[in-house]
């Protein structure tokens, strides 16, 4: 027994000494077997299987590592040293690092005097940033910064994927690769031989980690193995970069007003807190136009500016965007907004995106605060359709906004407070300065019985100055008035909501409504001194059935003594489903002659309000909101939208029914208006979905006028690596007399390189 004890304390021994001698060579700390401690190096991504567990061996002291700045490490199943050739061996699921690089093979050799460690059979080299590559055989120095691969492959950030033939790698940031390739698809499991859907081969090619960028020399994109095209030259980012400077994706098109065309964007990182998009373009009927967007961002805010200017079919025109948001401190900030174009035609012909009919230019200062909000702001209008005429855009010069909300006081009510103050001022047209008060104080309570009353109180009040007041949209026979208004308001509203179980039907609610407010008899309005910018567009649905005050704005308040009720209820089935709706209608106790006619408010009774949402299942929706002549039940307002069908064909339909055009009322004095047309428009569409494939389509209908306003179709495709879009819109409506127009416009996106584009318009 003791001679087999010293025997194993012999060969222990030799191993000790073994493991010293290559220590001597690479530096640092030896563990052979799975229990592994180390510092200063993290977990490898892979582990191979444990091996059998076996000593540890003492860091001996001045021991030179493979990088002399930094200690090394290894597991291995057996370890050897030739004392002749000064070759260190490691064999079986071998685990070396060293810093922040991991180096696993199947055996690795390390050749103490040129200092090169060679490893083959399954080699993997995990970078510290999280690249992993894979090669057949790697000759690896420099603390595995500097080395050459043999079959070569890189698994990279965003799915992407590269490999090539061989490979020499220079201080650990660059991939020197011949005969190199490049996707982000995915091989097809029972046939991985098979090409990707796309890729980029190329003779040779550059990975710059440090830089973040990939260069390919004498490359071809192919499409299932068929060569697309040929470049000279190529170069992306590396798909872990955020952001990288360099040339974008051409865009390549015809339309007819810019002929053929195509943009370069160039992208240019300033530092690390800004960067530019500069596009110039070239057409054969318009242009050149030069584009720049800049981006900054601050320590305390953002700024973006967007600008153009291009020759437009003989004359100069373009465009600035604007937007700039700072904070001062935790609870203000300020910002603006600046929007300005030299013509509709020019945003139509440059394809700028989101074309409005008039823009909007800002600049403002807000706060905030517990429960509170606090704005100043002074805005101006450009109209960008022959339709709208500057001279009749407002200036706003200023506009102050306040609210507040308190928290609940010892009687359980919310007291809530709205102050304002505005100067609207226009060449022509009426110039307004107003300042309003608004109090409020509402309490909510529940009764014995489950029931809900809900008590208020509530004051308007607003002060007035305006002069060109004979003008639109006040049209008044006055030029100037100087005039005031308040409006008090006491309410009590009640709701009892009734609940039944009815068994395996699921659960019912009935819930009665009413509602009662008294207030001061309101003015009519009629040759009035007050001006109106802030109730024109009046629509009464059951929205608005309870409301205090009916018109969207104080300019016009509602006064005397009403009523309101309905009755609302709401059935929950056991499978899901759920069917609820509202009927309601109010009263008053003598007509208000100030709404207009046909708005439903006019009378005595008020027009019969109704909602109704149902959804049998997860496949049909249904909303809609109607109102009903009170006398003739007639339908004057109709708001439809109802989706139906599983995710793989989803149908949808909007419907719009009213009975006049809020947008022409104002247009000339009263006694010149005439009724207006009906709006009467319908919009059905269709979308698919299966796999990666996805189509939709819509229609847009004035059942009025029996005519299209615009149809569009559209198809998909999409996976792990490609993207390819084509889309289709018509558009049958004028703009500045242009007949409408249409547009084709098609993309090939290649994930992590770009985008590839057609537009015809």
């Amino acid at each position: 027994m003791r001679a087999s004890l010293r025997a194993r304390q012999r060969r222990l021994a030799r191993q000790r000494r073994l493991a010293r001698l290559f220590l001597a060579m690479l530096g640092g700390a030896v563990v052979i077997g799975p229990a592994i401690t180390w510092a200063q190096a993290p977990a490898p991504a892979v582990r191979p299987a444990a091996a059998p567990a076996a000593p540890r061996t003492a860091i001996p002291p001045g021991a030179p590592p493979l990088a002399r700045d930094q200690p090394a490490f290894y597991q291995a199943d057996r370890a050897s040293y030739d004392r002749a050739t000064g070759i260190a061996t490691l064999d079986g699921h071998v685990e070396f690092w060293q810093g922040d690089r991991i180096l696993m093979a199947d055996r690795v050799t390390f050749d103490r005097t040129t200092g090169v460690a060679a490893a083959s059979g399954h080699v993997v080299l995990v970078e510290p940033g999280g690249q992993t590559l894979f090669a057949n055989y790697a000759e690896l120095s420099q603390g595995m910064k500097d080395g050459v691969m043999e079959g070569m492959r890189a698994l990279l950030a965003e799915n992407g994927k590269l490999a090539a033939n061989g490979a020499r790698r220079v201080d650990g940031t660059i991939n020197e690769m011949s005969r190199a390739v490049y996707s982000t698809c995915n091989l097809c499991a029972q046939h991985p031989d098979e090409p990707p859907l796309w890729q980029i081969r190329a003779r040779s090619a550059v990975q710059d980690t440090e830089h973040k960028v990939i260069e390919y020399r004498d490359a071809v994109v192919e499409i299932y193995g068929i060569p697309v095209f040929w470049l000279p030259y190529l170069t992306h980012p590396d798909p872990s970069a955020k952001r990288a400077s360099g040339l974008l994706v051409p865009d390549i098109g015809y339309s007819k007003h810019l002929g053929a065309f195509t943009a370069v964007p160039y992208y240019w990182v300033i530092d690390g807190q800004s960067d530019a998009t500069i596009t110039p373009l070239v057409g054969t009927r318009s242009g050149p136009q030069l584009d720049v967007q800049y981006r900054r961002r601050f320590n305390d805010g953002t700024l973006t500016v967007n600008t153009a200017i291009a020759n437009d079919a003989g004359h100069a025109g373009g465009y600035l965007f604007t937007k700039g948001q700072f904070a001062l401190d935790d609870t203000w900030r300020w910002g603006f907004d600046i929007n300005r174009a030299s013509s509709i035609n020019y945003m139509r012909d440059f394809r700028v995106s989101g074309t409005q009919d008039f823009l909007t230019s800002q600049i403002y200062l807000e706060g905030f605060g517990q429960g509170a909000y606090a704005r100043l702001d002074a805005r101006s209008y450009q109209g960008l359709t022959t339709s709208i005429r500057a001279e009749k855009l407002p200036y706003v010069l200023p506009r102050y906004e306040y609210s507040f909300v308190s928290q609940p006081d010892v009687a359980g009510g919310r007291v809530s407070v709205e102050a304002g103050a505005f100067n609207v001022l226009r060449y022509d047209g009426t110039s307004t300065q107003r300042v309003r008060l608004s109090l409020g104080w509402d309490r909510q309570a529940i009764g014995r019985f489950g029931d809900v009353w809900q008590a208020s109180l509530h004051l308007d009040s607003a002060a007035y100055a305006a002069h060109q007041f004979n003008e639109q949209p006040n049209y008044s026979t006055a030029d100037s008035a100087y005039s005031s208004q308040a409006m008090p308001t006491v309410a009590v509203a009640v709701r009892l909501p009734m609940q039944r179980d009815a068994g395996g039907w699921g659960t019912q609610i009935l819930e009665p409504i009413a509602q009662i407010i008294a207030a001061p008899r309101g003015s009519n309005y009629v040759n009035t001194n007050i001006p109106n910018e802030d109730s024109l567009d009046l629509e009464f649905t059951d929205a608005t059935l309870f409301a205090l005050n009916r018109y969207p704005g104080i300019d016009r308040l509602e006064g005397g003594l009403r009523a309101n009720v309905a009755l609302h209820g709401a059935w929950y089935f056991p499978s899901g489903a759920t069917l609820d709706g509202l009927v309601g209608q109010g009263y008053r106790a003598r007509p208000d002659n100030a709404f207009p006619v046909g708005s439903g408010l006019h009378d005595t009774a008020t027009d019969i309000v109704s909602h109704l949402s149902f959804s049998p299942n997860a496949y049909i929706d249904l909303t809609s909101r109607q109102r009903f002549d009170h006398r003739s039940l007639n339908l004057r307002f109709a708001d439809a939208v109802a989706t139906a069908g599983p995710s793989w064909l989803r149908l949808d339909a909007g419907y719009i029914y009213s009975t006049t055009d809020p947008y022409l009322l104002y247009d000339n004095p009263p006694s010149q208006q005439v009724a207006t047309a009906p709006r009467n428009e319908i919009t059905l569409g269709a979308s698919t979905g299966w796999g990666p494939w996805r189509l939709h389509g819509s229609v847009r209908r004035n059942l009025q006028t029996d005519k299209l306003v615009a149809a569009g179709l559209g198809a998909r495709y999409e996976d792990e690596c490609f993207i390819f879009d084509v889309n289709f819109y018509r558009r049958y409506t004028s703009i500045n007399n242009d007949h409408g127009s249409s547009a084709i416009v098609f993309a090939i996106t290649l994930k992590t390189v770009g985008e590839l584009g057609f537009h015809a318009l």
